[in-house]
């Protein structure tokens, strides 16, 4: 019903059934390319939402879904779900003393999400030569031009608007989880360029690594960083779950295949349905993925690989990093 009464943006996602954080990365790297291969120079400048959900003013998502022709029913439904609340710190032997609050959604509500998302539905416009894209309160503002100096000078003024915009909604952005990006191509010099980006009085330089909904990003592109990231977060909660089960003892092997499929492959894939490691990198994930399955099996550490795949349920992580590659290529065709 919010796509179909145009309460969303065509470039919102999160909170929304269909939309995940790959289709949001997805459709940012695919800009930034159609806009390289057009000579164009590219930058990012990421934002985040201060306070989100604390900020939902029910007076005016009222008057958002009625100006859309929402149901009457709905737009009193909302208005009665919205206010009327109280918060206060529980602690042991603190005060049953509660205070009023009269703007936000409860974050413990399902529809609390999708309610934030749609009070901040008018923060997005069109950019010229450019995308403005959001997931829940994530902001990712991309910018080109053919030169670098009017690039900077365009998401400025594109920022100058979105905050324009998002005061007269009340909400602001953090300063301190603002993040600026200058993308290259295997044809450009490296470094690019170091040009800072000048916004309410502070000075952001560009970064070579940027984190957004989990992916690592760097000016080119590159797997590499990503998956180095991923693989050191998937070693270090083996070492945490080789703990449950130590040899001869502990959790059987069933379990154990369990917690690889579960916990261990996920945290090693984040990211794979988007883009897939280079050949180097796959050799160093495959490495763990070879001593998880031993872990899993309790076989010798002379035994085949093969064996150990078959023995363990667990297929080579390659071919896993492709079926879900190519799941997304489905899902998005």
């Amino acid at each position: 019903m919010a796509r179909a009464t145009g309460l969303l943006d065509p470039h919102q996602g999160g909170s929304l059934a269909g939309l995940s954080a790959s289709d949001t990365f997805t459709t940012l790297t695919h800009e930034v390319k159609t806009l390289q291969m057009a000579g164009r120079k590219v930058s990012t400048l990421i934002l985040d939402i201060k306070g989100g959900f604390d900020n939902v003013n029910p007076s005016t998502l009222g008057g958002m879904l009625r100006a859309k022709g929402v149901n009457p029913y709905l737009v009193f439904w909302t208005k009665s779900f919205l206010p009327g609340r109280s918060c206060g710190l529980l602690y042991q032997g603190s005060p049953t003393v509660f205070a009023p609050v009269s703007v936000g959604t409860p974050q413990g509500s399902a529809v609390s999400p999708l309610l934030f998302v749609i009070s901040i539905s008018r923060l997005h416009c069109e950019i010229p030569n450019g995308l403005s894209l959001s997931y829940v309160d994530d902001f990712g503002l991309t910018t080109s031009s053919a030169s670098y100096r009017r690039k900077i000078q365009i998401l400025q003024k594109e920022y100058a608007r979105l905050k324009a915009r998002g005061a007269r909604l009340g909400v602001g952005f953090s300063v301190p989880k603002t993040e600026l990006i200058h993308w290259c191509t295997n044809r450009d010099r490296n470094p690019i360029t170091n040009a800072p980006i000048h916004l309410d009085g502070s000075v952001f330089m560009p970064k070579n690594e940027v984190r957004w909904l989990g992916y690592w990003f760097t000016p080119s592109i590159s797997t590499t960083p990503h998956f180095v990231k991923r693989l050191a977060k998937a070693q270090a909660a083996f070492v945490a779950v080789k703990q449950l089960s130590p040899s001869r003892i502990g959790l059987p092997p069933f379990l154990c295949h369990r917690l690889a499929s579960s916990l261990l492959f996920p945290i090693l894939s984040y990211g794979a349905d988007a883009f897939l490691p280079m050949v180097h990198m796959t050799r160093k994930l495959s490495v763990f993925w070879h001593k998880v399955q031993r872990w899993t099996t309790n076989c010798f550490m002379c035994t085949p690989t093969d064996i150990l795949t078959s023995k363990g349920c667990l297929p080579p992580l390659e071919l896993l990093f492709r079926y879900k590659h190519r799941l997304a290529h489905l899902r998005i065709m």
